[in-house]
């Protein structure tokens, strides 16, 4: 399967609209002015959301592309992918975050609440790709935005071999069936843990049904006037509380799951030369480290802008935020770089598969 155009890009600006959501957050809690009025500043829950959707698509789509091709699956090959994509930058997060707040921090005189978990359990469940159960014990920011890639590796890990199992003909029958059991157990609350640590497996099988779908008929499109309107709104879900305020959580959640996938599949219908563009696609392609890297830099900037008041105290709010802003973008930005550039890349260089760039927009998709 070629890759699929505009995607790269627009894991970028996700990745943005979650930096931008935990700056104001990160703000807040320790003294600093910050500015969250814009409804695009609190969208960065729903930016997870989209990415799980994004890879759900991509992920499956090869998954089935690789089965209807061959007759099998390679799970080998998968998780071998996945590892070398996923594990390096995931396990020197974890790793450091864990030294960070429990050794680091009170070193320096920071008072730390008292931990609802040990180190042990931290590496336990962290190592295990538990990290969404880690979270609930609100173990910090550098370690709490890992829950999103457990629930990643978590659904990963067993829908695989179910696809390996599966007849090819009945993997759409599958998904679509799944998706519609698991949307309502999660939102029956009968099943606890499934809510409480955010388990949203059906954002991937949605749109996964709909990359099947698409690989079985790749000649169905939607029009112009339809595209326009799943385009706007997708903006328009972004940029306004309109949705947030009209619809019940359970309808939100539907909602969402329904618009990211029509989204994506309107999207990769056509390369749009804007998304397309070299540099921005680069961006896309280290969003990976944009989101595992954000919280680090959140820190570092935090210690600048310290100094900064104590030197500087009737610093304009409005130059506080602007500059905190843009230093922790433009810095997240250029250690992703530096981390895809010499030291992710060395591990994805031992992927030798012969199918390697069939799936490489595939092993990108992460957050």
């Amino acid at each position: 399967m070629k890759n699929l155009p505009n995607i790269t890009s627009i894991r970028f600006f996700l990745a943005i609209i979650v930096v931008i959501y935990h700056i104001p957050e990160f703000s807040a809690n320790r003294g600093f002015p910050s500015f969250n009025d814009l409804a695009v500043f609190r969208r960065g829950t729903e930016a997870v959301y989209m990415f799980f959707s994004l890879s759900g698509f991509l992920i499956i789509r090869n998954l089935f592309d690789e089965k209807t091709k061959t007759g099998t699956i390679s799970l080998k090959k998968f998780y071998k992918r996945r590892i070398l994509r996923i594990f390096p930058l995931y396990y020197a997060v974890l790793v450091f975050g864990l030294f960070y707040y429990n050794i680091i921090l009170p070193k320096l005189g920071f008072e730390i609440e008292p931990r609802q978990y040990s180190i042990e359990k931290g590496l336990i469940l962290g190592g295990t790709f538990f990290s969404n159960i880690l979270a609930v014990y609100s173990p910090g920011g550098i370690l709490e935005i890992l829950w999103s890639i457990g629930i990643e590796e978590q659904f990963y890990l067993f829908i695989a071999p179910i696809l390996l199992l599966l007849p090819t003909k009945k993997i759409l029958h599958f998904l679509v069936l799944f998706s519609l059991v698991y949307f309502a157990m999660y939102n029956s609350n009968r099943i606890d843990i499934l809510g409480k640590y955010k388990m949203l497996f059906y954002f991937f099988s949605t749109s996964g049904a709909i990359a099947v779908l698409t690989a079985t008929y790749p000649k169905v499109r939607l029009g112009l006037v339809p595209k326009v309107i799943v385009f706007g709104l997708f903006i328009f879900y972004f940029c306004n509380n309109f949705f947030v305020d009209h619809l019940s959580d359970v309808m939100y959640q539907l909602f969402s799951m329904i618009l990211f996938s029509v989204f994506i599949f309107c999207i990769i219908q056509t390369p749009y030369k804007i998304l397309e563009y070299t540099k921005l696609k680069y961006l896309g392609k280290i969003s990976y480290g944009i989101y595992m890297l954000h919280a680090i830099v959140m820190q570092i900037v935090g210690f600048i802008f310290l100094k900064i008041n104590t030197k500087f105290n009737d610093l304009n709010p409005v130059i506080f935020i602007l500059s905190f802003n843009l230093l922790t973008i433009i810095l997240t930005i250029f250690f992703s770089h530096l981390s895809y550039k010499y030291y992710e890349s060395f591990f994805l260089k031992f992927n030798t598969s012969k199918v390697k760039n069939n799936f490489s927009e595939a092993n990108n998709v992460k957050i």
